[in-house]
């Protein structure tokens, strides 16, 4: 767990840093010294101008122009990784527009605009002419996602909130694991606890407090009593999902994250949860240091999404590993149609196929649930290897 002054960051990023920190302590001092963990997540993700994802700092991982081997931002996202992914992935949407009867596509963090792109190239290629609209929080992301997609300006369109109604395919690649979580804690005493923030004068730290009603009334349904055991529930991504049920007439979603079913997220072993934060490609678990210039996420608990979608009354249509998912979607054909001449380029391919499908890379780690309403399901992701009974 590195401290705040071992990250190495520039001096700008840390100058940012503190006014982020100045706007925490300000907000736990206004709610009385504490606040809950969701909430200082919230704000040292999302806050206006300030938060991580808020302000213009570098996010994804993109190479530099002097050494393409060099990345610059903090993490690695598979559609960063290589055109691949999203030219795969466009395979599944096709068939979900088909069966919606639509042409629109809805992503929600779109990021760098890397999935975009791929998706609409490989939809054009197979004479799909879509309309895609993306939701995005961060001003910056949208600038350098306007810049990337601009070929394709008369057909894509940004939003500002949900739609009041929809039909198609929606696409939310990484974005639950960094929707705001409650922390909680099993005291020794086998008691519920919330776990807040505080600041203590010169750093911010954990401190524990009788579970909210709403945690009282959800963990133990989940879990059984484990002392000295600490966790999170994503309860926002919950209220998200369901949500999606009041206006998506026809189509599906596909979610696409890092995360377990129920019984393996709170898995006696995994005591410690799974928050975890990545700055300057360093990944590490003290969300407490570095406000503002790194981010913080958690893995999803996929049978918690699985039950809010069937509770806002969609349909599960599939759930399984992003390897099994992406072979069966045509990943195989894909890199055949782009192969390259140049070694370079087949070894990087390779390097990038390796990272997205491998059990100790992404291939296992993060998983593929797609639901929705009015269509036939069999989709073509799910063929083989569906694990919906492991929710």
């Amino acid at each position: 767990m590195p401290a705040e002054n071992s990250i190495p960051v520039s001096a700008d990023a840390l100058a940012h840093s503190q006014r982020v920190s100045a706007f925490l302590r300000a907000h736990i001092e206004q709610a009385g010294g504490w606040v809950p963990f969701s909430s200082w997540m919230h704000d040292a993700l999302y806050a206006p101008g300030l938060g991580y994802y808020a302000a213009g700092n570098t996010k994804f991982a993109e190479p530099t122009q002097d050494n393409p081997k060099q990345l610059t931002g903090d993490f690695v996202t598979a559609p960063q990784l290589t055109p691949l992914f999203g030219l795969t992935l466009a395979n599944q949407i096709a068939e979900i527009l088909r069966q919606s009867q639509a042409l629109d596509i809805l992503e929600f963090g779109a990021g760098s605009g890397a999935l975009a792109h791929d998706v609409m190239t490989a939809l054009d290629r197979l004479g799909i002419a879509v309309r895609y609209q993306i939701l995005e929080v961060s001003a910056d992301l949208r600038m350098r996602q306007q810049q990337r997609l601009r070929a394709w300006a008369d057909r894509i369109t940004w939003l500002d909130r949900t739609p009041e109604e929809f039909s198609g395919c929606i696409i939310a690649n990484e974005v639950l694991d960094a929707m705001p979580v409650e922390l909680f804690a099993w005291s020794g005493q086998g008691q519920l606890m919330q776990r807040g923030v505080i600041w203590d004068g010169q750093q911010f730290e954990y401190q524990d407090r009788p579970a909210s009603h709403a945690l009282s009334n959800t963990v133990p349904r989940r879990m059984p009593v484990l002392p000295d055991y600490c966790s999170e529930i994503n309860l926002q991504a919950e209220s998200w999902v369901k949500g999606l049920g009041q206006w998506l007439k026809r189509g599906a979603a596909i979610l696409i994250d890092y995360g377990f079913p129920q019984h393996e997220y709170y898995h006696p072993q995994r005591h410690r949860g799974t928050l975890m934060c990545h700055i300057q490609h360093l990944a590490h678990d003290n969300a407490l240091v570095a406000p503002g210039i790194q981010d913080i996420t958690a893995h999803v608990d996929f049978t918690a999404m699985a039950d809010a979608a069937l509770a806002g009354g969609l349909a599960v249509y599939g759930y399984t590993s992003q390897a099994r998912f992406l072979l069966n979607a045509g990943l195989a054909e894909a890199m055949m149609q782009q192969g390259d001449p140049s070694a370079l380029k087949n070894t990087n391919m390779r390097i990038a196929i390796q990272k997205l499908t491998s059990e100790a890379e992404m291939g296992e780690l993060f998983k593929v649930l797609a639901i929705g309403r009015d269509i036939e399901g069999g989709l073509i992701g799910f063929t083989r290897g569906d694990r919906r009974d492991s929710l």
